[in-house]
């Protein structure tokens, strides 16, 4: 059996689109849920069977009430033997029918295959029963998180590219984002961090709405899910827990952690943490895992001397052999080490090398400009007066 859910627009039958008919002409009947009577007129003058009682409340139902959606699919597993049923839903099911991603779960549990045919959405263009067209809205236009989702649901519809996308293609985009939104608070440029945390948001109502059209999960279910994770993992703001200090904190946040799904799936402590991370990043959020049970250096004392000893067995690995593996593993054991100390310090061992490498562009680019104002690059000068040029730039160089 196939159910196809179709979008019936804002309720004017002049904004059916020819998709809507004849994807519902294709079945034969519907069901239809808060049509107008005129809607529902047209579409039986079109040959399309209007199917009565499979929604007892249809403002519910849209809305995802689960009794609802669990009565809809035992009609509908009861009427399999009848042949296939459309479902026309005011608007496009994408964006108008918050109970769309329940009932596409439902009905796959039960085995009943589903297709969706987008329809003219109905907060934006409703108006367009008295307007032949709607103009585009100004850039100074205010808009709500509903005209977000509802944006992303008509890109998807209209944009080529959009279309294309899938949640493996977003992945370069999704990390691009991250890092611009980084750099506009290391430069404490604030008007970009406001854009920049726009275009982040973006990439999570774009995923979240790839997945509302699998049935998978709908934005708001992502709100949902992380709503109730604050207000689980904050005893001490919500509930009547008492925490003495950041510490405690912390460990009761891993001990919450622990006691969710997704935690008492996890073999090691470790576990959870991106592999796709910086590897300073990873490394340090590693050794801060592990130090809330104990396992940690008294001491920044102790790190300096166990930071001497991977030094020297580095020296010894290469005196050894200078393209043997051991190099490469003690210079590792090396850079772990330095991240252990930074973590001691206080400092994200990440944005201090990130910090270090801005400072030394700054300063490569400021000996580049004094050897081009001479007439030369910096390949035409000598070990010393490179030398010369770096001290000039490290006085100089912002």
């Amino acid at each position: 059996m196939l159910v196809r859910i179709v979008g019936l627009g804002p309720g004017d039958p002049r904004l059916l689109t020819i998709g809507t008919i004849e994807a519902l002409k294709a079945i034969g009947r519907a069901v239809t849920v808060l049509a107008p009577p005129d809607l529902t007129a047209f579409l039986r003058d079109n040959g399309i069977d209007i199917v009565t009682g499979f929604v007892d409340d249809g403002p519910l139902f849209v809305r995802g009430s689960e009794d609802e959606i669990a009565r809809f699919v035992r009609r509908a597993e009861a009427a399999r033997d009848t042949g296939d049923l459309g479902l026309g839903v005011l608007g496009n099911p994408l964006s108008d029918f918050p109970g769309l991603p329940p009932l596409l779960r439902a009905l796959e549990r039960c085995a009943i295959a589903t297709e969706i045919v987008p329809g003219v959405p109905r907060a934006t263009l409703s108006a367009s029963i008295t307007m032949p067209l709607v103009p585009l809205p100004p850039q100074s236009a205010h808009h709500s998180w509903d005209d977000l989702v509802e944006i992303m649901a008509r890109l998807r519809m209209g944009c080529p590219w959009d279309r294309e996308q899938t949640h493996r293609t977003l992945v370069p985009y999704l990390i691009e984002e991250t890092y611009e939104v980084v750099e506009a608070i290391e430069n404490g440029d604030l008007d970009a961090l406001c854009e920049e945390l726009g275009d982040l948001l973006l990439q999570i109502v774009f995923h979240s709405q790839l997945a509302t059209e699998t049935g998978k999960f709908s934005v708001a279910d992502v709100v949902d899910a992380l709503s109730n994770k604050m207000v689980r993992r904050h005893p001490h703001v919500f509930g009547d827990a008492v925490i003495e200090d950041v510490d405690a904190q912390w460990r009761n946040w891993e001990k919450l952690k622990a006691q969710e799904k997704t935690g008492r799936q996890r073999k090691s402590r470790l576990d959870g943490i991106p592999r796709h991370l910086g590897a300073l990043q990873r490394g340090q959020r590693m050794q801060e895992k592990a130090s809330r049970v104990g396992f940690d250096w008294p001491d920044t004392g102790g790190i300096l001397d166990k930071l001497h000893e991977e030094l020297t067995e580095l020296a010894d690995a290469r005196r050894q052999k200078q393209d043997d593996p051991r190099v490469r593993e003690e210079l590792g054991d090396v850079f772990f080490t330095l991240v252990n100390l930074a973590r001691a310090l206080g400092i994200d061992a990440e944005t201090a090398v990130r910090e270090a490498n801005d400072k030394f562009y700054k300063r490569f680019s400021f000996m580049e400009e004094r050897a081009a104002a001479e007439g030369k690059t910096l390949s035409d000068l000598s070990l010393d007066e490179l030398e010369e040029l770096w001290q000039l730039a490290k006085t100089q160089a912002a």
